[in-house]
């Protein structure tokens, strides 16, 4: 057995992204399907061990202490770019979509349970399957699974990890067909203007002390958020994990900003820390997946998975395009709602940036896609998801 230390273990994390970002530059179908970049580096890692302890060569223990850290800056830099004011620029087109978002976040939830139950395994396993993995993607599954495996389900992470990989595929490879059969049944075209991508404000440049005042926001929130979740599981008896509470903490420090210090928050630089604290967080999660851990749920994880394509095509295509109006705009949303709704929102806006680059722009869809699947969609599933683990609890 080979242990490695904390330290070692936080540069193998970055080598492993940097590797993942090479081969994802190099290869077309990781770049087709923006497989993100410290989860081929990770998984790569986790083969590797996989197979030294299948042939009994080495075990390799990884101390993966630091995660939690960057997976609660992560999250916590989300809350932060929840701005009121991107909500009411959306109007009432906006607050269908985020609803939707908010049923469909229930419904994979009990499809992956139902479905779970139905194959003779673990329910909390559905849950990984659900909507942890299918609207939260690789970074919520990462998160979630480790919350799971501390109730003693040791493979929830690797269920979680290999249904996301999954639904990014499918979200990538669906998006763009379901909106074409859409544009082309009914003859739609789109509104006269350009595209445009809200941004909330323009880029201002990276400075020494406003960087190190993002930073104070951000650890701010992740402290208060550690209060938040002691304060509401021994109010309520459910356990809140960290990181959501520190999200709903940032979303707080933001709107205040936002009232009575304009122009604080720099989300150039909130993003970029926010991305690096990914990066590193799901390049540990990946490399410390054990893969022999799944191998007898296969069959029943991509089971789970296709239903849960199957549902989400069905319902845009017969219940959301015609809430959002069945027009051009529509369309196009539907391609996002695909993206984030088994991937990542960088899916949603590559799949409507396929759409509009041959059909023509959509303003509407790149400014309520984004915000909705960037962090709006969280205030739903987080309960959901939370509630629904603290139910299932053994």
């Amino acid at each position: 057995m080979i242990e490695i230390n904390q330290i070692t273990t936080l540069f193998l994390a970055v080598l492993l992204f940097l590797i993942g970002t090479a081969l994802v530059n190099r290869i077309g179908f990781l770049n087709r399907f923006l497989i993100p970049a410290p989860v081929v580096g990770g998984l790569i890692f986790a083969i590797l061990a996989f197979v030294f302890k299948s042939a009994g060569i080495v075990e390799i223990v990884l101390d993966t202490s630091l995660q939690t850290l960057f997976m609660v800056a992560f999250f916590t830099t989300v809350g932060l770019g929840a701005s009121f004011k991107l909500i009411k620029l959306g109007g009432k087109l906006l607050i269908i979509y985020w609803v939707v978002c908010g049923v469909m976040a229930l419904m994979q939830n009990v499809i992956g349970i139902s479905f779970a139950r139905l194959f003779g395994i673990e329910p909390l396993l559905g849950v990984m399957a659900g909507t942890v993995s299918m609207s939260g993607g690789h970074g919520g599954a990462a998160a979630y699974g480790q919350t799971i495996e501390q109730l003693g389900i040791t493979s929830a992470l690797t269920i979680g990890m290999a249904a996301a990989t999954l639904g990014l595929i499918f979200g990538s490879l669906s998006g763009g067909p379901v909106a074409r059969y859409l544009i082309n049944k009914h003859d739609l075209k789109p509104a006269s203007g350009k595209v445009e991508e809200y941004t909330g404000e323009d880029e201002k440049p990276i400075r020494e002390r406003s960087f190190m005042i993002q930073i104070g926001m951000i650890t701010l929130a992740m402290a208060g958020g550690t209060y938040i979740g002691e304060l509401f599981t021994n109010a309520t008896g459910f356990v809140l994990p960290s990181y959501v509470g520190a999200m709903f903490m940032a979303v707080i420090i933001r709107n205040l900003a936002d009232r009575f210090v304009p122009g604080t928050i720099n989300m150039r630089e909130i993003d970029l820390i926010g991305n690096a604290s990914l990066a590193i967080f799901l390049s540990m999660a990946l490399m410390s997946i054990k893969l022999w851990e799944i191998v007898g749920l296969a069959l029943p994880l991509l089971g789970i998975v296709l239903v849960q394509v199957t549902f989400i095509v069905l319902f845009s295509v017969f219940v959301l395009f015609r809430l959002l109006g069945k027009d051009y705009d529509a369309a196009v949303m539907i391609s996002g709602f695909l993206g984030h709704g088994l991937g990542a929102t960088p899916n949603a806006m590559a799949n409507m940036s396929a759409t509009v680059s041959k059909y023509g722009p959509s303003r509407t869809a790149f400014l309520i896609v984004p915000i909705v699947g960037a962090f709006l969609i969280d205030v739903f599933s987080a309960p959901i998801i939370i509630t629904t683990i603290n139910l299932l609890a053994p």
